[in-house]
């Protein structure tokens, strides 16, 4: 099984601002370590977009209970790996990924999840490339887990359910009412025409990126399911 988990919170978004990297490496330390926690599985690997972060990593986590490798490894993934992870792999090291992917395409196949992946780079911008990598290698991929803030509301999908879009309920504060469910993900113009008549709201109370690390409470389906 091939499946993408994505958080895409605003502050994550952007990892050379001050602490935003520290707190990205965080949250995928409390994914690993729920993964590990939830399927029951010991050979987990955690592959990070380079050398120097897993390095790090390493150093700063010796009680993890998943390995640690980098996309541009010799070798990332080992024969004995039963799941693997991919880190925010971003579209510079596309290739590396790629190759891993085909790798672990082997009979028995192995399950990869691409943590907040960012192979697609607005800097890059929607020519051939980009769609036929969304065609040919991102179309191979589930979205098991998505959460969205927005303005006025948010975009939310565990697996096997459908994609939500919740929008701000004005009479209790950071609570939200169900607009619509479908099957595939809403783009940019179906959110519009759903919070087109949505006021603003201000940014006072807690920030959805302060609860982030809550929201991994909601994936023990989203675990069990891939390990069936």
């Amino acid at each position: 099984m091939r499946a993408i988990v994505e958080l895409l919170i605003p502050q994550l978004q952007f990892l050379d601002d001050e602490g935003a990297q520290g707190e990205l490496w965080e949250l995928s330390r409390i994914f690993l370590d729920t993964l590990i926690e939830e399927t029951g599985c010991q050979k987990v690997k955690a592959i990070f977009p380079d050398a120097g972060a897993a390095a790090l990593l390493k150093y700063k986590w010796q009680d993890a209970a998943f390995g640690f490798s980098s996309l541009s490894d010799r070798k990332p993934v080992e024969n004995e790996d039963e799941i693997v992870v991919m880190v925010v792999p971003d579209y510079q090291m596309l290739g590396y990924v790629e190759r891993i992917t085909s790798t672990l395409s082997d009979d028995p196949p192995r399950p990869l999840i691409m943590w907040n992946p960012r192979l697609i780079s607005e800097d890059v911008g929607v020519g051939f490339n980009v769609r036929k990598l969304r065609r040919y290698f991102l179309s191979t991929f589930t979205v098991v887990y998505s959460m969205r803030p927005l303005p006025s509301g948010a975009v939310f999908r565990c697996y096997p359910g459908l994609w939500k879009i919740f929008y701000d309920d004005k009479d209790r504060p950071n609570r939200y009412l169900l607009a619509k469910e479908q099957i595939s993900k809403p783009d940019a113009e179906e959110l519009e025409i759903i919070f087109g008549d949505v006021e603003e709201k201000s940014d006072n109370g807690p920030s959805l990126f302060s609860r982030a690390a809550g929201i991994f409470s909601s994936l023990n389906r989203f675990m069990r399911v891939i390990t069936k």
